[in-house]
């Protein structure tokens, strides 16, 4: 103990005496671009000491603050970035009688229509991956040395070595499958000792983890799929960092984090967010409280926290070309922070789009968050965000398809209920729309792996209002028991490495029930890309009856009706019931067989089947 208190003496000894010497290590952002309506820019220099330095700029550069810390390691310099032309801006660092540091800053000239980027919206199909389990493009980064964990396949919970490049690879198999958008979980580099292959304790936010691939990867990817006309939606983390993040081991301020002192779990009860009647113990443990022990709760109420967050979120749209964002765990946020946040990029990027993962059972605690929300109104709060996930859809569709003896609350009831409540959401066109994801279980394992129950469900996902959004591999049938564990449904994508037994990217290399799979989502998604009427038409949904729920997507020019008959026995329909949504039509084309539909008296529909038809 004496000997730890007298190096700590001799440190604080030379610290004092100017002998160690202040050095810059880091430097956030690392560049930025001029033209940008974000017109003051915090600039976080990070080294040893540098906070006893003075800091000057003798270029254009106009500075308005300088922030220091009790943390004399960080200097927050904010400057007039919307003054000043591209180029590099020298800033100085300097102590009477100590060396001086020069530290180069560049603007870069930015792309010429970056602001008016269009979003992801209705119009798109959305394909999540998680990209260390759908390929290997290039098994020589499957490890790396600057990282913790190594690669382990034989680890259920291990790293596996899908990255970038195997993405990249497989990107005309998106494109023939129909889909328009990619969500990729994070990317961004996560140095946890284990289980680091969810990426989302992320230990740098500028930079892709290497067994990822570069960030000049991950622009790379950006720019192929914007070729083939698709988008690119990174999952951004707000709410937390990993335990290995740089700065949470040596903290800017004790506030950068939440702390009770150190730390305390969240109880996970987001009502306390806008309950009236809540304990102020109870709201914060939720909303200050760690999402698990590895990952520490930001403190988006401290300015320069909410400052380095929304930069560093523009900086990713402006440097990848990005389409739009998934936000984690966007209700565990403090309110006020993340409206804040969310406006700031909105106002940056009008057309742009967030999705934030609001995981609630209740229509209007959903809508609480949905940007001019009615229900948020009540309180006068608007998060800004422009799209949440329709969780309740979700919670219906993981019940209702195994359901085929209907009652006045089983069956098809439940879909027509969840849309009953749409009243309650600002923009319904602008709600995610999924049968699972990376978190939930899959689909294909709750249906027992049975191809008529995913019919169905895949039909009404790409047919309701909304943004559909697949999960890697439902496409070809994928299984996974979630009480397993989590790597059970995020298991390989079946030819994503060399030495796998078959491949089910191409045609050749799928089974036979695996083709039926992916040709019937091919000519669904497809057909809702060409079709204008089931991305932004109308709808209009009748009560199920005998477990067939009939829905109508209509505009102007066209009518599609929708018919699923999640029942055991074949139906025939009274086709006068649904004169409201036929009208004048006598005949239709049923989208998936290519069958010519008479729509006279009756029309029988199979049992557990789904009809797309197109009203002529």
């Amino acid at each position: 103990m004496k000997k730890n208190i007298s190096l700590s003496l001799v440190a604080l000894l030379l610290l004092f005496s100017g002998v160690i010497q202040a050095q810059i290590d880091k430097m956030e952002p690392p560049f930025w671009w001029s033209d940008m309506k974000l017109q003051e820019l915090q600039i976080m220099f990070y080294g040893k000491n540098i906070g006893t330095y003075e800091v000057t700029s003798e270029d254009e550069v106009v500075i308005n603050t300088i922030r220091k810390t009790e943390n004399l390691n960080y200097v927050f310099v904010t400057i007039n970035s919307g003054d000043i032309a591209a180029g590099d801006y020298e800033f100085t660092f300097s102590k009477k009688g100590k060396k001086t540091i020069t530290k180069t800053f560049e603007l870069k000239q930015r792309a010429e229509g970056s602001a008016l980027r269009e979003g992801f919206d209705a119009s798109d199909a959305i394909y999540l991956i998680m990209p260390d389990r759908f390929a290997n493009g290039n098994p020589e980064n499957d490890s790396s040395v600057q990282m913790q964990e190594k690669a382990d396949r034989s680890k259920q919970g291990g790293r596996h070595g899908g990255d970038i490049q195997g993405i990249i690879d497989h990107l005309d198999y998106l494109d023939d499958l129909g889909v328009t958008a990619l969500w990729s979980t994070p990317l961004l580099a996560d140095d946890d000792a284990g289980y680091s292959y969810h990426t989302y304790a992320q230990s740098d936010v500028y930079k892709i983890d290497p067994r990822y691939g570069t960030n000049a990867d991950y622009k790379r990817l950006a720019d192929e799929l914007h070729q083939k006309d698709m988008k690119l939606i990174m999952d951004y983390v707000t709410n937390h960092w990993g335990s290995e993040h740089w700065m949470i081991k040596d903290l800017p301020t004790y506030d950068w984090i939440h702390q009770f002192p150190g730390y305390e779990n969240s109880n996970y009860r987001i009502t306390t967010q806008y309950d009236p009647h809540k304990s102020e113990r109870d709201f914060t443990y939720c909303v200050d409280g760690w999402f698990t022990g590895t990952m520490p709760d930001l403190n988006q109420s401290n300015p320069l926290v909410l400052n380095y967050l929304i930069q560093n979120a523009i900086w990713w749209i402006e440097y990848s070309g990005l389409d739009g964002f998934r936000v984690d765990t966007y209700s565990y946020n403090d309110k006020k922070g993340i409206a804040k946040w969310t406006k700031a990029i909105m106002d940056e990027y009008p057309y742009f789009n967030i999705v934030g993962e609001v995981w609630m059972h209740d229509q209007a605690q959903i809508s609480y968050w949905q940007k001019d929300s009615p229900i948020g109104a009540i309180q006068d709060y608007n998060s800004n965000l422009p799209s949440v996930m329709d969780f309740t859809l979700h919670d219906a569709m993981t019940s209702m398809f195994n359901e085929p003896d209907a009652s006045w609350d089983r069956g098809m009831i439940k879909a027509y209920e969840n849309f009953v409540n749409d009243f309650l959401y600002a923009d319904t066109d602008n709600l995610m729309v999924f049968m699972g994801n990376h978190d939930t279980g899959r689909f294909n394992e709750i249906s027992e792996g049975n191809f008529q129950k995913y019919k169905m469900a895949i039909t009404m996902i790409a047919t309701v209002r909304g943004t559909p959004q697949l999960y890697y591999g439902d496409e070809i049938g994928m299984r996974g028991d979630k009480a397993k564990g989590d790597g059970a449904i995020r298991q390989d994508f079946p030819g994503g490495w060399e030495g796998d037994e078959q491949s089910a990217f191409t045609a050749e290399g799928r089974t036979e029930i695996q083709n039926r799979y992916f040709d019937f989502t091919s000519k669904l998604l497809n057909f809702r890309k060409e079709n204008e009427v089931l991305q932004f038409g109308k709808m209009l949904q009748f009560l199920p009856e005998k477990n067939v729920y009939i829905y109508f997507r209509y505009n102007d020019e066209n009518s599609v009706m929708v018919i699923i008959n999640n029942s055991a026995e074949d139906q025939i329909l009274d086709l006068k019931n649904y004169a409201e949504g036929i009208q004048d039509s006598t005949s239709g084309k049923e989208i998936i067989s290519g069958e010519n539909i008479q729509l006279n008296e009756t029309l029988r529909i199979k049992a557990q089947d789904a009809m797309l038809i197109q009203l002529q």
